[in-house]
């Protein structure tokens, strides 16, 4: 039997520990909403005299954001794009392929998730550099076109599929791809769509590989172009924050967005990622 008092202790601790979390968003929101007189005040206040819906207006306006926003949109989709197909045929490969030194190559693909992205960076911008694709498409999605987070989920997946199936797919005629995209990846479209929200967040939210592969504002993404906001306003952050936190918040409702409608697939498979 749960003792009450117990329970109602975790309850209120759980209470303080997400509005702990939460404070910093809901911040952010109320000082996106002030006028800029109300952000020079000695004493802060916890909601705005006015409510300035035409801060959002007014970011939009102070960065190329349209251009941005495409640019974002373009680099996303084509990293969710590769990550994907590329993740589902190599987890194909690695958990029903049998080919000689399969788990060593794997364990080399489970390798690459310890290396920092900064290490690799500079050999990749000078290869880059040499075939021409620096301030290209090319440059910001095809260095991420394959995830190890991503051939792991997939690969414990398709492990806890019975061969059965497969063989009674190639009994009626299926070819590989045939069982690949019309058996194995419905059976494992809770991992695929996890995959999917976990590899758009991290995409949508890349700063560092966007900011060194492209060096002009047709092709800059939107992170770096609150980057970009954020400097212009330097020194006179008590007039302008309030922009800065409102283009911030329009950049990361996507994200939200999708989180809230994707939580459950992402706490079922990280349920199943474990080694099998």
């Amino acid at each position: 039997m749960k003792n009450p008092l117990f329970t109602s202790t975790r309850f209120i601790v759980a209470i303080v520990i997400t509005l702990f979390m939460f404070f910093p968003i809901y911040w952010m929101l109320i000082t996106a909403l002030k006028t800029s007189s109300e952000l020079r005040m000695a004493v802060p206040s916890f909601w705005p005299e006015k409510l300035m819906w035409e801060n959002f207006a007014s970011a939009f306006k102070a960065i190329p954001f349209y251009r941005f926003t495409v640019n974002t949109v373009i680099q996303t989709v084509g990293i969710v794009f590769l990550q994907i197909n590329i993740g589902v045929m190599a987890a194909y490969a690695f958990s029903k392929g049998a080919f000689p030194g399969r788990d060593a190559l794997f364990v080399l693909v489970l390798a690459a998730l310890i290396v920092p992205e900064q290490v690799v960076f500079v050999p990749i911008y000078v290869m880059l550099s040499k075939i021409g694709w620096i301030n290209t498409y090319y440059a910001l999605i095809i260095p991420h076109a394959a995830s190890a987070y991503g051939i792991f989920l997939l690969r414990q997946m398709f492990r806890s599929i019975n061969n059965d199936v497969i063989e009674a797919a190639k009994v009626d005629g299926a070819s590989r791809l045939q069982v690949l995209y019309r058996i194995l990846t419905p059976m494992a479209m809770p991992t695929v769509a996890t995959l999917t929200v976990i590899s758009f967040i991290h995409s949508w939210n890349a700063y560092f590989w966007p900011l060194v592969m492209t060096n002009s504002n047709k092709m800059r993404v939107l992170t770096v172009g609150i980057s970009m906001m954020r400097d212009s306003i330097a020194g006179d952050e008590a007039l302008n924050f309030h922009l800065l936190m409102s283009a911030s918040i329009l950049v990361i409702l996507p994200i939200v967005i999708m989180f809230v409608f994707a939580q459950k697939y992402i706490v079922a498979a990280m349920a199943n990622s474990t080694f099998k």
